[in-house]
């Protein structure tokens, strides 16, 4: 009787401490991807703030495109948070990329704005937070990689399921990580 006791008392504190462990792991990667995601919208709001200002060198150039296509960047933009999903970023990245697109063409068409030293800074912060927002991607990715593993096997994928931590998606190659410009 005393030993199958102990057995059992050994069986229950095994089961406990490893759902102790799996749970606190499960949380771990759940905020790791939380927070990959949360430091990927604070790039892409920063490479905003550097096109916004892109935008500001052109308006002496070009009045009217310049202003209209701030609005257009002010009224599409959506701020990416932990919760964001990988499509919300990729919609950012297109409305950045095309504003840059165009804020390029805009340039293109005024040498001297081209050659100017503000642009020249303001368009090496626009790229620097395109390769960070890159790096970025590949941080999430990663992040997400891992919770994905742990939340499908078994028998973790129980826990996760009654925790309502889930599979996150992954993080495409969208028009700035492609190269696309």
């Amino acid at each position: 009787m005393l030993p199958a006791a102990i057995a059992l008392a050994a069986a229950v504190t095994a089961l406990v401490c490893w759902g102790v462990f799996a749970q606190r792991r499960l949380v771990a990667l759940d905020e790791n991807a939380n927070n990959a995601m949360s430091q990927l919208g604070v790039l892409l709001s920063g490479r905003f703030v550097a096109l916004l200002a892109l935008l500001d060198l052109i308006k002496p150039y070009e009045e009217g495109e310049s202003a209209a296509l701030a609005e257009t960047v002010k009224a599409r933009w959506r701020v990416i948070t932990a919760r964001s999903s990988p499509k919300d970023v990729l919609a950012q990245e297109k409305v950045l990329s095309e504003t840059l697109s165009q804020a390029a063409a805009a340039a293109a068409r005024h040498p001297g704005l081209k050659e100017s030293g503000a642009y020249r800074k303001t368009i090496g912060a626009v790229e620097a937070f395109e390769i960070m927002a890159r790096a970025g991607c590949l941080l999430y990715n990663d992040s997400a990689a891992k919770l994905n593993r742990q939340v499908r096997l078994f028998p973790a994928s129980l826990l996760a399921r009654m925790m309502g931590i889930r599979a996150r998606e992954y993080l495409e190659a969208g028009p700035a990580q492609s190269g696309a410009k």
